[in-house]
C-alpha cells in the first residue's frame, strides 16, 4: 500500500473518530443539560415533555414514549411526544411491549418490531404510524423498583446499538429518580393543600360551635317563645348582614303561613299578612321543605311579585330555609313548620353565598328546636290542665257521696216520721249537709286555685263532737268498721267548723278504704300545751312503701280504684291554714296513725 492511501485511510479514520468524539461530546452536553432541567423542576408534566425530547435527541430517534406504573401497579399510563403534543395512552402491565417491560424489569432492543410477537400492531394501525425497531427498558427509582419504562422508536440510521442501551441506561436511571422526586413533592403538596382545607374546615366548625353555644345561650335567657325567635332572627340578620328578615310559621289546619315576627323595613305592617300555602320563594321552602337561594328573584318563577309589593320590601336578593321539626323515625311525611328568610344581603356584593346558607340553616335548626319544644310544653300543659280538671271533678263527685248518703238518710227518716218536731230537726241536718256541700266545693276549686278563705269561729266540742260522731257513723254505715271516739277535752276550740268535718272525712273515707274488710277507725280529741290534738288510727293495711314520703302530694295514690289522690292534699292545706301541723305513721298490715294539732286560741 502506498504511503498516500495510508495517509488516505489514516484520514478517514480520524475524521470518524473525530465525528465520533463531537457525537459523544454532544451526548454528555445533552445529559449534563438533561441533569440540569431534572434537578430545576418538580412539575411532572414538565419533567416529561423534558424528558421526551431529550432521549429522542441523543438517540437521534422518531419518536419516544415514557409510562409511569400507575398507584395499583396494575396498568401503565404514557406519555407520548407527537408533534409537540402530549398524548396519554392507558396499557396492562404485561401487554405489549412496554407492559412486558414493565413486568420483567428488562431491556428490550428489537431491530424488527413486527417480527416480535410481543409488540401490538394497532396502536400503528390507528395511528398510521410506521414502527421498525424499539429500545425499551425499565426506569427505576432509588429503591430498585420499576416505577416506570422508557421506549425509543425507529433509530434514524440503522437500529439501536449497545451504546444507545448504555446511554438510555443512564437517563432511565436519572429519570426514575427525578420522576419519584416529583410524585413526592406532589403528594407533599397534595397533602399541604388537604391539610389546609382541613384547617379551614376546622375553623368554620369552631365557628358554628361558638355561635351554637351563643344561641343556646340567648335561647336560655329568654322569656317566651317571642323573645327567643326575634333574638335568634336579630342574631341571623346581623351575621350574614341582611336589610330585613322575617320568620313564618305554618297554620295546623289551613297550611297558610304567618309572620310570627319580622324585623327590618315594614316590619310592624308584616304581622297582618298571611301567604297561602306554596306561594311566593317563602312558600316553596316551607311547602317543599327545601332551601332557596335567589340572587336574582325577579327572573325566578317562584317569585310572587304581589306579595313583594303587598309587604313593601323590593327584594334584589332572598335566602329560605325550612323549619323542619325533629326527625322522627317511620315518619317521612313530616310537615315544616314554616320557614325563615333573608332579604337583601348588604355591602353591595354581588348576593348570598353557600356559607350564608350554611349559618342560616344552624340557626333554623334552633328556631325549629325552639318552636317544637314550645308547642310540645303547651300541648303537655293542656293535657295536664284537662287531666287535673277531670281528677277534680272526680274528687268532687266522690267527695259529695257521704253527704249525699246522709241527706238520704234523713229525708227516708222525715218520710217515716210524724213529729213535727224530729222533722224539723231532720230538715236541719238535711240543710246543714247541702252547706257542707257547697264548702266542699267551694274548697276543692279553692285548693285547685292555690287560694285560702277560712271562717274561723270558736266551737264547742262537747256539742261538736256528737254532731261529728253522727256523721261518721253516717259514713261507716253497713261497713264493717268500728268507730271509737275518746273525748278526752270537750272544751272550746277555734277553728272553721266546715272545714274540720272535711278534714275528719277525708280521713275516715281513706281509713274506710284501708279497711275493706272491716276495722276500727280511733278519733282521740286531746290538747298539749297549747294545742288541740285529733288522732286518728285504723287498723288497715297501712300506707304502701311507694307512697311514703308524698301522701300529701296533689294527685298522689295508691291506684285505688276511685281515688283521685287529692284527700289527703286538701287535709294538709286545711292544716296549714289553720297555721297547724300533720305527721302520721304506719307500718304495713298494722294500720295508719294521723296527728293533727291546731292552735287552741284563735289563730292571728
Amino acid at each position: 500500500m502506498s504511503d498516500q492511501a495510508v495517509s488516505a485511510q489514516l484520514s478517514a479514520v480520524g475524521s470518524d473518530l473525530e465525528q465520533q468524539l463531537r457525537m459523544e461530546r454532544k451526548k454528555v452536553a445533552a445529559v449534563r443539560e438533561l441533569g440540569k432541567v431534572l434537578g430545576a423542576t418538580l412539575d411532572l408534566d414538565r419533567l416529561l415533555v423534558v424528558l421526551l425530547e431529550k432521549v429522542t435527541d441523543l438517540l437521534d430517534a422518531e419518536r419516544a414514549t415514557i409510562y409511569l406504573v400507575t398507584d395499583e401497579g396494575t396498568h401503565l399510563e404514557s406519555k407520548i411526544a407527537q408533534g409537540g403534543a402530549i398524548n396519554t395512552i392507558r396499557l396492562k402491565t404485561g401487554e405489549g411491549i412496554a407492559g412486558w417491560v414493565a413486568q420483567s424489569a428488562a431491556t428490550v432492543n428489537i431491530p424488527d418490531a413486527y417480527a416480535d410477537p410481543r409488540f401490538n400492531q394497532s396502536f400503528d394501525k390507528s395511528s398510521g404510524f410506521r414502527t421498525r425497531s424499539i429500545l425499551c427498558m425499565p426506569m427505576p427509582d432509588h429503591k430498585g423498583r420499576t416505577i416506570g419504562v422508557v421506549q425509543v422508536l425507529n433509530k434514524r440510521l440503522g437500529p439501536f446499538s449497545g451504546d444507545d442501551e448504555a446511554l438510555l441506561a443512564t437517563v432511565a436511571a436519572h429519570a426514575g429518580i427525578a420522576i419519584e422526586n416529583s410524585k413526592l413533592y406532589l403528594s407533599v403538596l397534595g397533602k399541604n393543600t388537604a391539610l389546609l382545607s382541613t384547617q379551614d374546615q376546622l375553623r368554620q366548625r369552631i365557628a358554628e360551635l361558638d355561635l351554637l353555644f351563643e344561641i343556646e345561650r340567648e335561647a336560655s335567657a329568654a322569656i317566651d317563645l317571642d323573645e327567643l325567635l326575634s333574638t335568634l332572627l336579630a342574631r341571623a340578620i346581623q351575621l350574614v348582614g341582611v336589610e330585613a328578615g322575617s320568620i313564618l310559621l305554618r297554620e295546623r289546619n289551613s297550611g297558610e303561613l304567618f309572620f310570627r315576627t319580622a324585623q327590618g323595613q315594614s316590619a310592624d305592617s308584616l304581622k297582618r299578612v298571611k301567604l297561602p300555602a306554596g306561594e311566593g320563594i317563602v312558600g316553596w321552602v316551607a311547602l317543599h321543605k327545601a332551601p332557596l337561594l335567589v340572587n336574582d328573584p325577579g327572573h325566578d318563577a317562584r317569585h310572587d311579585l304581589f306579595i313583594a309589593e303587598k309587604i313593601g320590601v323590593p327584594a334584589r336578593n332572598i335566602l329560605a330555609v325550612p323549619l323542619l321539626p325533629p326527625y322522627a323515625p317511620g315518619d317521612d311525611e313530616l310537615t315544616s313548620l314554616g320557614a325563615i328568610e333573608l332579604v337583601n344581603k348588604r355591602g353591595g356584593t354581588a348576593g348570598f353565598e353557600d356559607g350564608d346558607l350554611r349559618l342560616l340553616t344552624l340557626i333554623a335548626g334552633q328556631v325549629s328546636r325552639a318552636i317544637t319544644i314550645a308547642r310540645n310544653r303547651e300541648e303537655r300543659l293542656h293535657s295536664e290542665r284537662l287531666a287535673s280538671i277531670g281528677q277534680m271533678m272526680g274528687g268532687v263527685l266522690h267527695d259529695l257521696k257521704t253527704p249525699m248518703t246522709i241527706v238520704s238518710g234523713y229525708a227516708q227518716l222525715m218520710a217515716q216520721c210524724d213529729d213535727a218536731a224530729q222533722r224539723s230537726g231532720y230538715a236541719d241536718l238535711i240543710l246543714k249537709q247541702f252547706d257542707l256541700m257547697s264548702a266542699m266545693t267551694r274548697e276543692l276549686l279553692q285548693f285547685a286555685r292555690g287560694q285560702s278563705e277560712l271562717l274561723v269561729r270558736k266551737v264547742y266540742l262537747q256539742k261538736w263532737i256528737p254532731e261529728m260522731r253522727a256523721q261518721l257513723e253516717r259514713e261507716f254505715a253497713g261497713k264493717k268498721i268500728d268507730l271509737l271516739v275518746e273525748e278526752r277535752y270537750k272544751g272550746a276550740a277555734w277553728f272553721d267548723e266546715n272545714k274540720m268535718f272535711r278534714l275528719i272525712h277525708n280521713l275516715a273515707r281513706n281509713a274506710s278504704q284501708a279497711m275493706e274488710a272491716g276495722g276500727t277507725f280511733r278519733i282521740v280529741i286531746d290538747t298539749d300545751g297549747p294545742e288541740l290534738t285529733l288522732i286518728f288510727s285504723d287498723t288497715g293495711g297501712g300506707i304502701p312503701e311507694a307512697m311514703q314520703g308524698r301522701v300529701f302530694a296533689a294527685f298522689a295514690t295508691s291506684g285505688k280504684p276511685d281515688g283521685t289522690g287529692l284527700g289527703l292534699a286538701i287535709v294538709k292545706k286545711i292544716v296549714d291554714e289553720h297555721q297547724g301541723r300533720i305527721s302520721y305513721e304506719s307500718k304495713r298490715g298494722e294500720g295508719t296513725t294521723f296527728r293533727v294539732a291546731l292552735p287552741l286560741a284563735r289563730p292571728a
